[in-house]
């Protein structure tokens, strides 16, 4: 990135927040060592790195849906037997 492009996206960044334009402020290096910051606290406060499952996605026959019960039966259970 030029000097040239920089000023102007710091100036972009003036324009829309202080925290963008603390960020563009930072260097590559620095981006990259705050965003791992990021991602350890995500991941402390229990997030997760699985993919959610996306029905449209191609590769969505591929993913697998969970695990299957011990007992290899539906996790559904009748509530009730008798008639209403």
């Amino acid at each position: 990135m030029t000097p040239a492009e920089r000023l102007k996206r710091l100036e972009e960044a003036r324009n829309d927040d202080d925290s963008w334009t603390e960020w563009y402020r930072l260097s590559p290096m620095e981006r990259w060592d705050e965003s791992s910051k990021m991602w350890q606290f995500y991941l402390q406060i229990g997030g997760s790195l699985d993919p959610e499952p996306d029905p449209q996605s191609p590769f969505d026959a591929f993913m697998p849906r969970g695990a299957a019960p011990a007992y290899g039966r539906s996790s559904l259970r009748v509530l009730r037997r008798g008639g209403v």
